[in-house]
């Protein structure tokens, strides 16, 4: 790494308001809009809960809401006007005519970013192989704080918050504020 990026990263704020948002018809309709990934059975939405907390950071929200458009919009922004920093939605990024959280979200964005699809493809490779085509995991800018859209599978949340999106936080957010 450069020093110019070590300044930047050293400059960084330390510790960040998270959101978590599961995006599952099914689960939804068994456990509601639920206010716990444990509550929910929601498995990655435990494993962000988990490593956003182990780095010092804090989760000031977590919801599960249908793959509808709607509500997809509707958590997003609230999860924004609740002062997350960083919104990490799971789920509906696949290929299904019912995966919409790419086309609920990304049109929302001022800014994408779209070398974040393009490091968490490539990395999800060594996992997936050339199956890591059907994912549209993408990522872009909201009202000042940093929208994440990650597909529903553990492997893809641990490996994105992991080893992309916990490790840049504080340089993301220092950019776009």
């Amino acid at each position: 790494m450069n020093t110019v990026s070590n300044q930047h990263k050293k400059d960084a704020v330390k510790a960040f308001k998270f959101a978590i948002i599961s995006i599952s018809t099914s689960r939804y309709e068994k456990y509601g809009s639920g206010t716990s990934p444990v509550g929910a059975d929601d498995i990655s939405g435990k494993i962000m809960m988990d490593l956003v907390e182990e780095n010092g950071h804090n989760l000031v929200d977590y919801c599960l809401v249908s793959d509808e458009m709607s509500a997809i919009k509707e958590a997003v922004t609230e999860a924004i006007l609740k002062g997350a920093d960083i919104v990490i939605t799971t789920g509906g990024t696949g290929l299904t005519p019912s995966d919409v959280t790419i086309e609920s979200i990304v049109p929302m964005f001022e800014k994408q970013m779209p070398g974040f699809g393009e490091l968490f493809r490539y990395k999800s490779t060594e996992q997936i192989g050339p199956a890591v085509m059907l994912t549209r995991a993408d990522a872009g800018i909201m009202g000042g704080s940093a929208v994440f859209c990650l597909p529903g599978s553990p492997g893809a949340v641990e490996l994105a918050l992991s080893k992309i999106i916990l490790p840049e936080v504080g340089h993301i957010i220092k950019h776009i504020r």
